[in-house]
């Protein structure tokens, strides 16, 4: 017969192939969460499937509707829909009435995937260089004012190559491309990046006009695989990037100073994007917080279409 084990409960069952992970788990006094009595309407029963995935019967029409609605990776499988045919190794993901609280946020959510994910994507970082010392003599209200202005401005660049703004910290700015699964990010966030710099070369005669002073930008870009999905407290969930990749392309933006650059990307990045990009420096840095030497390259605009 095939068998489960379970984790975290470190059990393993024998079950009849005809019988689904939920039933066995319910005839084995095995604590599983099914909110919605096993009809395959809530996803509280879910399962991840760590080992023998290709064991597990195909999904049937109920479960595969839910699945494609919340954006299941093919390991995540309602329990009480699931029949085996041999070994499989899973963990129940909803453990305690909290777990079904955040479960049923995420079933509610509008953002484009209700559960984490690991996409390949690019990440742009942007800060203000110089802003403190720009904004020191400032009243309050201009201060907001200006970074409103600025946001607006390169907020529209972004959402125009197809990006969005996830994260804004102080005068700097996190977007994302890629996440909805449209193609070329890289290219498309070297091109918002560009763009960027532009909106802040109109920005500066009014600047200049208005409080007698400018400032640049430091834009740094990554592109690489992170974990993708929606962080926050209920009702104020954002999508958001997490993992190597986004510390890697902050670490990409703050070398644009030592380096005396606007717009660096990774090599990475750059072997996706050269047949489109002119480049100018190209620098070896040792990164805060990685081993080794990284390559990277300032871009300084778009080659000419043929």
């Amino acid at each position: 017969m095939p068998a489960v084990f379970y984790l975290p409960d470190q059990l393993q069952l024998e079950i009849d192939s005809a019988q689904t992970i939920l039933n066995a788990s319910l005839a084995s006094g095995i604590p599983h969460t099914h909110v919605c009595g096993g009809n395959a309407r809530c996803s509280t029963c879910r399962v991840v499937i760590l080992e023998g995935l290709e064991n597990a019967d195909p999904r049937n029409e109920k479960e595969e509707a839910l699945a494609h609605k919340l954006g299941f990776h093919p390991s995540i499988r309602l329990a009480c829909q699931t029949t085996i045919t041999g070994p499989v190794r899973l963990r129940r993901l909803v453990l305690d009435e909290e777990d079904v609280h955040v479960v049923d946020d995420m079933r509610a959510s509008k953002l484009p995937s209700a559960i984490g994910e690991e996409l390949k994507i690019a990440i742009l970082f942007s800060d203000i260089r110089g802003f403190t010392p720009f904004a020191e003599k400032l009243l309050a209200y201009d201060v907001i004012h200006v970074l409103n202005r600025y946001f607006d401005l390169v907020g529209k660049v972004i959402t125009q190559h197809g990006g969005f703004i996830n994260n804004y910290m102080g005068d700097g700015i996190m977007a994302l491309f890629g996440v909805d699964g449209q193609p070329e990010a890289a290219l498309r966030a070297v091109k918002a990046g560009l763009g960027m710099l532009d909106a802040v070369e109109d920005l500066k005669p009014y600047l200049r006009n208005t409080y007698e002073r400018t400032f640049e930008i430091g834009i740094g870009i990554h592109y690489g695989e992170a974990v993708v999905g929606p962080i926050g407290a209920s009702g104020m969930k954002v999508m958001t990037a997490i993992g190597d990749a986004v510390n890697f392309a902050s670490r990409i933006e703050s070398a644009n100073k030592e380096a005396e650059t606007r717009l660096l990307i990774s090599d990475d990045t750059y072997q996706i994007v050269k047949p489109h990009v002119t480049v100018g420096k190209t620098t070896c840095v040792t990164l805060k917080g990685k081993s080794g030497e990284y390559e990277l390259r300032e871009v300084t605009g778009l080659q000419d279409a043929p």
